[in-house]
């Protein structure tokens, strides 16, 4: 009895699957051990998002050649194995192109990285805060802590914006004051104004446009710089002041209105206001 399983743990199934034990143990270790490796090499020069990326690319490779090695032992075809895996990716690459279209451009984002993990991004009418760039999709969260995902063909066929690409912002205020007022006044209480503004720049220095002539007003374009983090803060105060100091030196802001005109050379056309006539009320 003893001299039969002393036989049959000497025969070579047991030694196979003993060595197929044995490769997936040892690369499962040098797998952990080469993807934080990776990870650490990746940080240097990639986001903390790409760098995980590539350790699971590098886990996974890894542990897979060492399994492809422990079904050899257990005495499997690989050739088999790889013929029937090829049938299979086709048929599914047929079933799914979608998917792999996503696969396709989530490959060209990693390597492109227009945006990663923690920036401020718009896509069409959805702005939110990158979560993840995974190969199929892009998560984000919204400001209003909605969870948008985004497929990567979406994002490579569209206009994105990274609001948070750059240290600094421009906010572009679109103003108009009435005919009356005089230009170089304005522009004197806007220079006032955005010196007074604890977040606006002082370098780049503020922009003031003088746009034309509308309808009703002069319009002018007042650009001020604020660092990305206190951009809202500048969006909102600017107004605000603005708006103050416009009533506290007399500038009016105007509201649209039409006026009726006739011609030099024609007398005016006498206007009665219409109101409810008493006798319907009764």
């Amino acid at each position: 009895m003893i001299d039969t399983i002393l036989n049959y743990l000497a025969s070579d199934q047991v030694m196979g699957a003993l060595r197929a034990i044995l490769f997936l143990l040892v690369g499962f270790t040098l797998a952990r051990v080469v993807s934080r490796l990776v990870q650490r090499l990746m940080l240097r020069r990639f986001t903390a998002h790409h760098a995980m990326i590539f350790r699971r690319l590098a886990f996974y490779l890894i542990l897979g050649l060492f399994a492809a090695s422990a079904l050899r032992e257990l005495g499997f075809n690989l050739a088999v194995l790889l013929g029937a895996a090829g049938v299979l990716s086709v048929a599914i690459g047929f079933a799914s192109q979608t998917s792999a279209s996503n696969l396709i451009s989530g490959l060209f984002l990693i390597g492109e990285r227009p945006f990663g993990a923690g920036d401020v991004i718009k896509v069409g009418n959805t702005t939110g805060e990158v979560l993840s760039v995974d190969l199929l999709s892009v998560k984000l969260r919204t400001f209003d802590n909605l969870f948008v995902r985004i497929p990567n063909e979406t994002l490579i066929k569209s206009e994105v914006t990274t609001l948070t690409r750059f240290p600094i912002r421009r906010f572009d205020l679109q103003v108009g004051v009435a005919y009356k007022e005089d230009i170089e006044r304005v522009r004197k209480v806007l220079m006032d104004v955005a010196d007074r503004n604890p977040v606006c720049l002082d370098e780049p220095k503020p922009l003031f446009i003088f746009n034309g002539f509308g309808d009703s007003s002069l319009n002018i374009q007042f650009s001020v710089w604020a660092r990305r983090e206190n951009f809202l803060d500048l969006r909102n105060s600017m107004q605000i002041e603005i708006k103050k100091a416009f009533d506290a030196e007399g500038i009016e802001i105007p509201f649209p209105h039409m006026t009726l005109y006739t011609g030099s050379v024609t007398d005016p056309f006498p206007v009665r206001m219409v109101g409810p006539d008493p006798a319907n009320d009764r």
